[in-house]
Order: structure tokens, then sequence, then C-alpha cells
């Protein structure tokens, strides 16, 4: 990767020690009422995910894997079962709690990036950092910091619309990733790339799981898939498989 500059793992803002796996679930459903009844999103959905891995969700449109990925990701809470996450029990947290608890602990990557578009880059970067209390200048220190890692120093006050889809896609992970998540989501982070720049953002993720990074991405991509160590496939809201792929595409380049 020529646009990321590898550094060593770093603990997160707030230092504190995990026992057990990072995300635990147990009968995990999403339905909808309608007339003739239920219809279900998701079924009973249990599922581990240890820190350090790198976890792709799979299957055909429909299947419930935004849903799983948004569950995941704190935005949803009408479900119902149990999900522990740092072992906290996510399922009875309130809305407030339940959001506090996303902002100090997930990034996450949008498929249509999603930055302020009346915000420069380093302003962008900085808004992470502002939903977690981090002084001013400590917020300065690290955007820097951010900007120098993913060079990109030359475009901190740019705006997105001056960006390529590429160079705000980058941006949009270095924004994910700039508080150190516990776990980085990402839904179809290359879908709007072409080739070559989907290659360049999935190294990219392969550097940052490296460096510590839990990732859990959503893909239809079969070779985004192989990037990771671990596929699980979803399909008519069941999991209907969870296999390891090895040590993926982990060839260390531009690490």
């Amino acid at each position: 990767m020529s646009f990321f500059r590898a550094s060593k793992p770093a603990p997160p803002l707030e230092d504190e020690v995990l026992t057990g796996p990072l995300v635990s679930m147990r009968g995990v459903e999403k339905s909808f009422d309608l007339p003739m009844g239920k219809s279900y999103v998701l079924r009973r959905v249990t599922l581990d995910i240890k820190a350090g891995e790198f976890v792709t969700i799979m299957g055909p449109s429909g299947a419930g894997k935004s849903t799983l990925l948004s569950i995941l990701g704190m935005f949803d809470g009408a479900w119902q079962g149990e999900y522990l996450f740092r072992n906290t029990p996510v399922h009875a947290l309130a809305n407030k709690d339940r959001l506090t608890l996303n902002r100090k602990y997930i990034g996450f990557v949008f498929q249509q990036y999603h930055l302020l578009d009346d915000l420069t880059v380093a302003e962008n970067l900085d808004v992470p950092l502002s939903y977690r209390d981090v002084p001013r200048d400590r917020r300065a220190a690290i955007v820097a910091d951010t900007l120098d890692r993913f060079q990109i120093v030359g475009k901190k006050d740019l705006y997105p619309r001056q960006l390529s889809g590429g160079q705000q896609q980058l941006v949009g992970v270095a924004r994910a990733v700039i508080a150190k998540p516990a776990l980085l989501l990402a839904d179809e982070p290359t879908g709007n790339l072409h080739s070559s720049q989907a290659r360049d953002i999935m190294e990219l993720f392969v550097a940052l799981n490296q460096a510590g990074t839990t990732i859990v991405q959503v893909t239809h991509s079969e070779e985004n898939a192989q990037y990771g160590s671990r596929i699980v496939t979803v399909r008519d809201g069941w999991v209907v498989s969870d296999e390891q792929t090895g040590e993926g595409r982990r060839d260390g380049r531009g690490v």
C-alpha cells in the first residue's frame, strides 16, 4: 500500500482488559409484524467474535447481512435475543447507553462514505474524537498523526467533493479508526470503487487488522472475503455456515 504507513499496535484511548469474546450473540432475531404474521429478517443468530479477528459476512441480497451488521454496531435496538459486547449486555441497555457504547468502542466504514460535506478532511477526522470528549489539544495531535499515517496531510484542508471516490473512502477508513475502536465494521466498503482502489482499501484493512483492530465486513465479493480469516454466510436470516479461511490474503504488502 502506497498510502498507508503501518504502526505498531496501540492501546485504545480507554485501556481496559477484555476477558472472553469481544462479541457474543445468542438467539438474536429481528422481525416485523405483518397482517399475515411475523416476517423474520434474522433467525436465532448465535455468533462469537474474538478480539483480533477479521470476519466477513456474506450472503445474497436480502439475507440479513446489513441488519446483522447494524445490530453489531448498536444502531438497531429493535431485536430479540442476547448480545454481549466486551461482556456488557447490549440487549439490556437503554438507547442512550447503547449509543455511548457505540461511540466508545466502534468504528464504521460505509459504502457511501458518509463524510460531512461542509467539513474539511481534518475536521471530518476530528468528529469522532469530539464525541468521546477528547481534549482539543489532544484531538489536534491525534488528527495530525492520522493524516500522516494515512499519507493524506496534503488533503487535510480539502472538502469531500474535492476528492476522488477512493480518496473519500480512505478518509472514511481513517475517520473510523482514529479513536482506535475495539471493533471496525464495514458495509460493502469497496462497492463504489474500481478494482485497484478496492484492492488498496482491502490491503489497508489487512494492515489495520495486523496492527490489532478487530474487523467485521459485509461484502458480496468473494475476492474481498479472502482478505479475512473467517467467513460467516447468512441466508434467509439464518447463519448457514461459519468457516475459517486460513490466513487469508495476509501477504503483508506495504506493512
